[in-house]
């Protein structure tokens, strides 16, 4: 049997949680996909951070809004709380979230759901768009995270009145540079394809990890060189800038979420 990797056309990188109704989609088209999880999802092991989260899930009641910036999010908060309280809104950026969201039983038959409409970008530009801002004004807001990420929307509601506070919920991480691992990244490098990336922190990590090949071997070939040749399909502008900067050519920003993804392989000559 032909190992996938060296016969796949669409490498999906988002993280494995999240990869499997892309890849079914994908393959619906007649089109072979490669799962290559280039950040891993880990649930706290801290046990300050962990205090940290279950004490913040116990007061949810003190904010007017909890916002998640991913299904990861979700997820890891649900684990430790077994039921969402009456009266909290909720805000998500996608259509993944609100999938992750109705999966715990919370959908907008029993709560107060914002996220971007259904023709915007799924980021927090868009969620800070469709935000009553002004009925925030003065009130506590919880925005549910890995740890890290970027403070654009903190920065909004805050610049809107609002109170913002933090909370880690998982982390994400690069794998390591395993046999395995390596192997796959060699063979899929023997082909073109193009690469779905989510995330310019997992292009980054993907880097890193060819960059550590390319100071195993004797220059004959360049790992990293050869990944700025494929083409990748990003469905963020800040993706596709960060792609640019990192030196590839070969770059399309599609529409938001899983169908603008989809588009654009079908699109593809």
């Amino acid at each position: 049997m032909p190992d996938p990797a060296a016969t796949a056309s669409v490498v999906i990188t988002r993280p494995a949680q999240q990869a499997g109704p892309l890849a079914a989609s994908i393959a619906a088209l007649g089109l072979k996909v490669a799962l290559l999880p280039l950040l891993e999802i880990r649930a706290l092991d801290g046990q300050e951070e962990c205090a940290q989260l279950k004490s913040v899930l116990a007061r949810l009641d003190d904010y007017a809004l909890v916002a998640f910036v991913s299904p990861n999010a979700i997820d890891c908060v649900f684990a430790h709380l077994p039921a969402w309280p009456g009266g909290v809104a909720l805000a998500v950026v996608g259509e993944g979230s609100r999938l992750a969201l109705a999966a715990h039983g919370v959908n907008a038959s029993n709560a107060s759901i914002t996220s971007p409409g259904e023709h915007a970008r799924s980021d927090s530009e868009h969620l800070l768009l469709a935000l009553d801002l002004p009925a925030l004004r003065g009130k506590r807001v919880l925005i549910v995270r890995g740890d890290g990420g970027r403070d654009f929307l903190a920065d909004g509601l805050r610049a809107a009145g609002a109170q913002v506070d933090f909370v880690t919920a998982y982390r994400r991480a690069v794998p390591p540079l395993t046999p395995a691992l390596r192997a796959t990244l060699e063979q899929l490098l023997q082909h073109n394809h193009d690469w779905i990336i989510t995330s310019s922190e997992a292009l980054r990590g993907l880097l890193s990890l060819l960059t550590e090949m390319d100071k195993e071997i004797d220059g004959e070939t360049a790992f990293v060189v050869k990944m700025k040749q494929q083409h990748l399909i990003v469905p963020h502008a800040r993706i596709a800038q960060s792609a640019a900067e990192l030196g590839f050519a070969h770059v399309t920003l599609t529409g938001s979420g899983d169908a603008g993804v989809l588009a654009a392989l079908q699109s593809r000559p």
